[in-house]
């Protein structure tokens, strides 16, 4: 398959966890992906476990516009266009901080990254998808199971998850008269290293600290490959993907 062929994806976050797994799955598929991270280094390692698939490395801090917008003109220059932005990088901040003592830095760092982030890389990818020829594209929002209920002590990462869900509202509807198609995806507890202390115990809404389940990350990647793969015609505009027996049905 050649890269005009293939279909083109940004995927931010793609030096580990969620935002590794999707790009490998989307290479593995056939698509040409643009992986954006903070560390060059792991970037690389994503490529290397699909080095037979077309991928270039950008290194992209997503709270900074410039970097945002030279990853856009990096994919277009090695690409052509963008098809996809799988709009995943984030952070959870410092975790366990009473509201009352959670530094302005703190709270400024998760809404730059989780929220501003998430703005700037789908306006840029926006713009590219209502200019190409033929039209369109579509943005999936890495969302959370916060977004719809929070976790104690989480206060800034559940404010930012709740905003993406206006976000993904917005850009849905803004982007109906150019064939950009907007969802997002609320991912509960995959296998990560930022999930890795929930096997051991993670604080509950009654103060216990209780183990909880986790699933296979590789199933939340070919969740988001099936929302990336739909035709423009047909979103998947909202999808929720978690273990199983984890507590969010009626948690807390």
């Amino acid at each position: 398959m050649t890269d005009r062929e293939s279909k083109i994806a940004v995927v931010t976050g793609a030096g580990s966890g969620i935002g590794r797994a999707v790009a490998v799955e989307l290479l593995r598929a056939g698509w040409s992906v643009a992986l954006a991270g903070r560390r060059t280094e792991t970037l690389t390692e994503t490529a290397a476990l699909m080095p037979e698939g077309a991928s270039v490395a950008v290194r992209t801090d997503v709270s900074r516009p410039e970097d945002v917008e030279a990853l856009f003109t990096a994919t277009v220059d090695r690409f052509g266009r963008v098809d996809l932005l799988f709009n995943n990088a984030g952070t959870f901040g410092p975790g366990g901080v009473p509201v009352e003592e959670l530094s302005y830095d703190a709270w400024r760092h998760v809404v730059d990254t989780n929220l501003n982030g998430a703005f700037l890389c789908a306006q840029a990818a926006y713009r590219r998808m209502k200019e190409q020829d033929p039209q369109g594209g579509r943005i999936i929002n890495n969302g959370s199971i916060s977004a719809h209920t929070p976790r104690p002590l989480s206060v800034a990462y559940t404010a930012t998850k709740h905003a993406l869900t206006g976000l993904t509202k917005s850009l849905s509807l803004d982007g109906r008269p150019y064939r950009i198609a907007v969802g997002q995806i609320d991912i509960g507890n995959a296998a990560t290293d930022m999930t890795a202390r929930m096997q051991t115990g993670a604080l509950q809404a009654n103060g216990e600290m209780v183990p909880e389940p986790v699933m296979d990350v590789a199933d939340v990647a070919r969740t988001v490959r099936h929302m990336a793969e739909l035709p423009l015609e047909a979103n998947v505009q909202f999808a929720t993907v978690l273990a199983t027996a984890m507590p969010y049905i009626g948690r807390g």
